[in-house]
């Protein structure tokens, strides 16, 4: 169907194939039988069609660097590596839209968007390497998620290709508008599903204008609850910053061990507000986040100028590689890293984290997206030592039903594919039923991409 040279099957070749950034696959990698390489949604309907009438397993794959197992073939089966397949069709910048391919990395993204100045607002950490493909299927977000959101608010309509090879647009088989009531939302559905229910192959996104301007604010908190609480207080003044970050004590520390010369201040929390737009709004947002955050916070620093807006920043943009760093012997396991709960209990849940850490022996590094309650924990360890492995395991477990006990979630951007489908029922109770049987209807047979996300 593709040719030798766009089908992988020697061991070698599918070892590469057999993790992604997940703890999970690094402790069980999982083989597929081969590797495709499709470059048109004819080929990829040709491998649906005979994986559909051979009960084989199809995973569709992007860049690899999901942290949940969602695009390894836990059984075997066909992986459908999209990674290659990035061409951007149209900028359709008098419509505010684009059209791609699903391979398309973000970064290159948002630098042809630019000469139109527009861009694609969600922002992954990996945005240098990850594919847009990859943020759709997994409803990515990021830093600025606050202000911007996630994926899901930008699809405008996919080109997807069923397990039975039948090939459906979403948001209208014609379509270039902006807003579309019209049917079920099955744009919605599949963004965020994790490649269980097809293949996307077309991506219509929607672009927002480039904000002009840019200001960070720094603030130091002694107390860690005036951090989350001064995050209220400027919301409650009317600003909405495009992104606020948190670094508790355990990432100032893991910091400064890592880059000295960053020389964070020693504190219990510390919070990066980012302002964007236009220049007059970013001048007068920044002044009063930073009266509003001066009440509570120990010091507040605000800046406009490049050079120390990114030194104010360079703190929390290596906050994650500072993690793996914080034992000689150890690293950073991607396992219970991406928890969300209500704003009001973010505190709450940096020190039960920093408990259950003390509880195990293991050194926690905690950070996140403060703004909509996303709390990054890193856990680090010796993945060489079986009892540090088993400990981790149950930390992780802790933190995942520490958050639903808390009223939020056990993902809040990364997904949940094959390391967090156990907690399913609990998150959703009688709900988890129809997702079964909406899974049915687009794949009675189960293979495409099976043991992922329900």
């Amino acid at each position: 169907m593709l040719g030798k040279d766009r089908v992988l099957f020697e061991d070698l070749d599918l070892m590469y194939y057999s993790y992604d950034s997940s703890f999970l696959t690094k402790m069980e990698p999982a083989d597929p039988w081969a590797v495709a390489m499709p470059r048109s949604t004819e080929e990829i309907q040709k491998i649906m069609k005979f994986a559909f009438e051979n009960n084989i397993d199809v995973i569709p794959r992007g860049a690899g660097t999901g942290e949940t197992g969602g695009c390894v073939a836990l059984n075997g089966g066909i992986v459908l590596d999209l990674s290659t397949w990035d061409e951007i069709l149209e900028i359709d910048a008098r419509n505010m839209q684009v059209i791609i391919r699903p391979g398309v990395i973000h970064a290159r993204l948002n630098q042809e968007l630019a000469q139109y100045n527009l861009f694609f607002p969600p922002d992954p950490g990996s945005s240098q390497m990850c594919t847009v493909g990859g943020m759709v299927a997994n409803n990515a977000s990021g830093l600025r998620a606050v202000k911007y959101g996630c994926t899901e608010q930008y699809i405008l309509g996919l080109e997807v290709v069923l397990p039975n090879g039948e090939i459906i647009i979403t948001g209208g088989m014609k379509a270039r508008c902006i807003k579309n009531v019209s049917g079920l939302n099955l744009t919605k559905l599949m963004v965020g599903s994790e490649g269980v229910l097809g293949v996307i192959t077309k991506i219509r996104l929607r672009c927002w204008p480039r904000p002009k301007a840019r200001g960070i604010a720094m603030a130091v908190f002694d107390n860690l609850d005036d951090a989350p609480a001064t995050v209220l207080d400027v919301y409650q003044a009317g600003v909405l910053p495009s992104g606020i970050e948190i670094l508790d004590s355990s990432a100032i520390q893991a910091v400064n061990q890592f880059k000295p010369q960053i020389n964070l201040p020693d504190a219990e929390a510390i919070l990066l507000f980012e302002v964007d737009g236009n220049p007059p709004s970013v001048d007068y947002e920044g002044s009063l986040i930073k009266e509003v955050a001066g009440k509570r916070a120990r010091t507040v620093e605000w800046a406009t100028e490049e050079k120390r807006m990114a030194e104010l920043w360079e703190g929390r943009s290596v906050t994650a590689t500072a993690a793996a760093r914080v034992r000689k012997d150890g690293t950073r396991v991607f396992a219970g890293e991406d928890i969300s709960v209500p704003l009001a209990k973010v505190a709450d849940t940096l020190r039960a984290i920093r408990a259950l850490g003390e509880k195990y022996g293991i050194k926690v590094v905690n950070y996140g997206h403060i703004g909509d309650g996303n709390v990054h924990t890193a856990p680090v360890i010796n993945p060489e030592n079986p009892e540090e492995v088993e400990k981790v395991l149950q930390l992780v477990n802790d933190i995942h039903l520490l958050a639903i006990e808390l009223e939020g979630t056990t993902t809040g951007e990364h997904g949940v594919g094959a390391v967090r489908r156990k907690y399913a029922e609990l998150e959703h109770g009688p709900a988890l039923h129809y997702m079964k049987e909406i899974k049915k209807a687009f794949d009675p047979g189960h293979h495409m991409n099976p043991g992922k996300l329900i």
